[in-house]
């Protein structure tokens, strides 16, 4: 997995790649705005893989957090071109790695697919989803 490393620094975050990324290809933010995107991240911790050699980002998250109880995992997206080379695992590795010495006592994320790669992290179905609501 050397082709590829984890950065949680936000200056690295290739700001128009990941608005394209997402507004374009993730079915949940299919037409956000770039003025909207840029809000999200300047209010969140940003985080990438980037390709070792080229520097190239290949995949992107951004957390919602008050850093101290609570966070949202958001906008998690890989590089078509990249994805079954680990690279998903990375991410999220290095996101739940840096958010572990807050001690935060949720950490939630939504997700229609890649179950299976967030509970290899330790993510898994609410236990009482009847407590969650939502403004939709």
């Amino acid at each position: 997995m050397s082709d590829f490393v984890f950065s949680r620094d936000p200056a690295a975050v290739d700001h128009a790649l990941v608005h394209r990324w997402l507004s374009e290809h993730a079915y949940w933010a299919l037409g956000r705005s770039r003025e909207t995107q840029e809000t999200a991240m300047a209010a969140s911790r940003n985080y990438g893989v980037y390709r070792a050699v080229s520097g190239a980002q290949a995949a992107y998250a951004r957390v919602v957090t008050d850093g101290a109880t609570f966070a949202w995992l958001c906008d998690v997206f890989v590089d078509p071109e990249v994805r079954g080379r680990g690279v998903g695992k990375m991410l999220v590795a290095g996101v739940t790695a840096d958010l572990a010495p807050l001690g935060l006592r949720r950490i939630l994320l939504a997700t229609a697919d890649a179950h299976g790669l967030y509970a290899q992290h330790g993510f898994a179905p609410l236990t009482a989803p009847e407590r969650m609501m939502a403004i939709v």
